[in-house]
């Protein structure tokens, strides 16, 4: 018979595994939030394999169970009828393995953390914009605030979690460069070119107010700061791409990409690149490679002119 005690005790270990990655693993509060929502609904799941008046334990974490779980993401359907992405179903069962290595660290007996496998993920081609997109992307914004954005997430590579998070005294003028916290709370110093900083220079000297971040909102509802929100900075740039006419439907991220393949195409070295966007594997960064290769462009040109020829 399961009892509520191990249910609850369950629920304990979960709670101690996200305390663990606040403290021990400086994760993200984004990350953290994201793991308890995939965490509770393998739980709910469980649960409701017992007709939900039961109370799973560890021992119910089995491969059987696993599998059945995956199933019901894998088939899953929200009140809008819209399915979960591949990518999101890896997304809980990465947060599952997660705490399954956590409960052997602590001396736990659970189901080994590598018998859970994740699907193979869609794949999906990297929108990026060539270079004279760019420059008619940044022809286009109303104001300077605006202008100074594009420039900054251009010339940085930022994302735009990053970027929204800024204060004023962050950017060392003289030196055309900042620091920031990226993704997995990792540290990295970035770099302004002279336009970008040249922009956001003038953007500053403009602004009256006393508030601490780099980029704020010209209206809305009153509250402590006037920092600027990814949304709003997202909205942005669709605005300034539908207005430029690109055929491409581009984001913040996608100027990120931008840059990397800007960079590389210019024949700039993997491993630079992956610190200047904050990668933690470069495995990561060897995406654009797929890309843009300046070398077997030329190889291309070579080769293929001269069998037409």
């Amino acid at each position: 018979m399961i009892v509520a005690g191990k249910f609850m005790q369950l629920q304990q270990l979960i709670k101690d595994f996200l305390e663990y990655l606040e403290i021990e693993k400086n994760v993200s509060k984004l990350t953290i939030r994201n793991y308890r929502h995939y965490l509770n609904r393998f739980l709910a799941h469980l649960r409701q394999g017992y007709g939900g008046q039961a109370f799973p334990t560890l021992s119910d974490i089995t491969p059987e169970k696993v599998r059945q779980y995956r199933l019901y993401l894998s088939r899953f359907t929200d009140e809008n009828n819209l399915t979960l992405k591949r990518i999101t179903q890896n997304y809980h069962l990465i947060a599952l393995r997660s705490f399954l290595k956590f409960l052997a660290r602590k001396g736990q007996k659970a189901l080994a953390p590598e018998t859970i496998e994740l699907g193979k993920a869609e794949s999906h081609s990297i929108k990026f914009l060539s270079r004279e997109q760019i420059d008619q992307l940044l022809n286009m914004p109303e104001t300077r605030r605006d202008k100074a954005i594009l420039e900054v997430l251009f010339s940085t590579g930022l994302r735009v979690s990053e970027l929204v998070n800024l204060n004023r005294d962050q950017i060392n003028f003289k030196r055309r460069e900042f620091g920031v916290i990226g993704k997995g709370r990792r540290p990295r110093i970035v770099f302004l070119s002279q336009k970008a900083a040249d922009w956001l220079q003038q953007y500053l000297n403009e602004r009256t107010d006393q508030d601490k971040a780099l980029f704020i909102r010209y209206s809305g509802k009153k509250s402590e700061t006037l920092r600027l929100s990814a949304r709003s900075v997202q909205r942005l740039v669709e605005k300034y791409v539908k207005k430029a006419r690109l055929p491409i439907k581009i984001t913040p991220h996608g100027l990120r990409h931008s840059f990397a393949t800007d960079l590389l195409g210019g024949g700039a070295d993997l491993r630079a690149i992956q610190e200047l966007l904050g990668h933690k594997n470069v495995s990561t960064t060897q995406v654009y490679t797929h890309i843009t290769n300046p070398q077997l462009k030329q190889i291309h040109e070579k080769f293929h002119r001269a069998s037409q020829s």
